[in-house]
């Protein structure tokens, strides 16, 4: 059943490789309601993105319990999940503790699709010491998703260390100059390093399906799916 207002796409990870997710800011819980309930109804998964705590709090208590939910992420887990098919494909650096709830938001959206991605966190190139700690070990990732905000420095310095893919994900972390994060974003696409590849400000969920992209790509399977061919939980009832 559907209501004028609620027109989901179940059809596109058929279509395009990419799970439909649920972008919950401007949405009511009782929209929300009925989108899970058509979820449940045909027996698939959703990521539910933007979720505040308030709107989770409201939500009633049979979808609400049902929900896997991170606060800093802001996201959630309705239904069956993907399990882990893919590890050691994706890191996600950020640079400051503050720019974490992008970062998260990145991570679960690839662990919704199967992908496990490594987290390096608090490596800003303020202490660059921090960073080249770690290089090495980010250097081993075929995908970067590098998340900053003030001069958003470290997407131009770990796209020149690394050889994979690095996209960028400038936040709106930091104070007035930041602009809300429309100064990080012109700096990553302002940068001299070769091939980054810059997502909206925040948009922590868009890196993660670009990843996605990229690494079915790599895959090289006809489906252009990055998991591995299964019967799928999110198959259409």
């Amino acid at each position: 059943m559907t209501t004028p207002d609620v027109v989901f796409d179940f059809a596109r990870a058929e279509r395009m490789g990419l799970d439909e997710a649920v972008l919950c800011a401007g949405k009511s819980s009782g929209q929300i309601a009925t989108i899970l309930r058509q979820a449940q109804h045909r027996g698939v998964g959703l990521l539910l993105t933007r979720l505040s705590a308030d709107v989770h709090a409201t939500l009633l208590p049979e979808f609400a319990t049902q929900i896997d939910y991170c606060g800093i992420s802001r996201t959630g887990f309705f239904g069956p999940m993907r399990p882990v098919t893919s590890t050691g494909m994706v890191a996600i650096v950020a640079a400051g503790t503050s720019d974490a709830p992008v970062a998260r938001e990145a991570e679960r959206t690839l662990r919704h699709a199967g992908v496990e991605a490594t987290v390096i966190i608090d490596v800003g190139v303020a202490g660059l010491w921090r960073l080249m700690n770690r290089v090495e070990d980010i250097r081993r990732y075929p995908v970067v998703i590098a998340v900053a905000g003030m001069d958003a420095a470290l997407a131009s310095v770990l796209a020149g260390l690394v050889a994979g893919l690095v996209i960028g994900v400038p936040t709106s972390v930091g104070y007035g100059a930041v602009e809300a994060g429309r100064t990080a974003l012109n700096a990553m696409l302002a940068s001299c390093a070769q091939g980054l590849t810059v997502c909206n400000i925040d948009n922590g969920f868009g890196a993660a399906n670009a990843a996605l992209r990229a690494l079915a790509i790599a895959s090289n399977k006809k489906d252009c799916t990055p998991w591995e061919t299964q019967p799928s939980s999110h198959a259409n009832s």
